[in-house]
């Protein structure tokens, strides 16, 4: 999907951001990007199949590559998208700031980053959250579950 230079994208057919219907069940679609299968494994079994009581259950959506995270933006539906700092080649906290900057609405940023020092990074990029690595299985549903209350937005930085 083109767009003129500097306006931001919308993000697919009908971005939907209120969950989705799966047979009369409301589901939550979580996107984890990470290069790292190991991260992505561990991210899933933080969150579980509801990361909070409150909220509707999850459907995870793992990606390894930027281009793979492109097109599901594109597809549109994604109600967090969970973003890891130190994934290669494209590192999740440049990809969050260019989904910031190119769609919208754009639904909560959640970045995983490695070291205390990057929290400046998480901010740069726009996330509307950072989580650290390795995954902690506490504080990350929690994270999660206060972005999935919120739904999409701009962070105010």
């Amino acid at each position: 999907m083109s767009s003129p230079p500097g306006s931001p994208r919308t993000a697919g057919p009908a971005p939907r951001h209120d969950a989705a219907r799966t047979e009369d069940r409301v589901v939550l679609r979580v996107l984890i990007y990470s290069d790292d299968a190991d991260t992505r494994r561990q991210v899933r079994q933080a969150l579980g199949s509801r990361p909070h009581p409150e909220l509707p259950e999850i459907e995870c959506l793992d990606v390894a590559t930027a281009p793979a995270v492109l097109r599901a933006f594109d597809r549109g539906g994604l109600d967090l998208v969970i973003l890891d700092g130190e994934a290669a080649p494209a590192g999740g906290l440049g990809l969050a700031k260019q989904l910031r900057d190119e769609y919208s609405p754009c639904p909560p940023l959640l970045v995983l980053i490695a070291r205390a020092a990057d929290r400046w990074l998480a901010d740069w990029s726009r996330a509307n959250a950072s989580a650290m690595l390795p995954v902690d299985p506490i504080l990350l549903p929690r994270i999660a579950a206060d972005l999935l209350r919120r739904g999409p937005s701009t962070p105010t930085r």
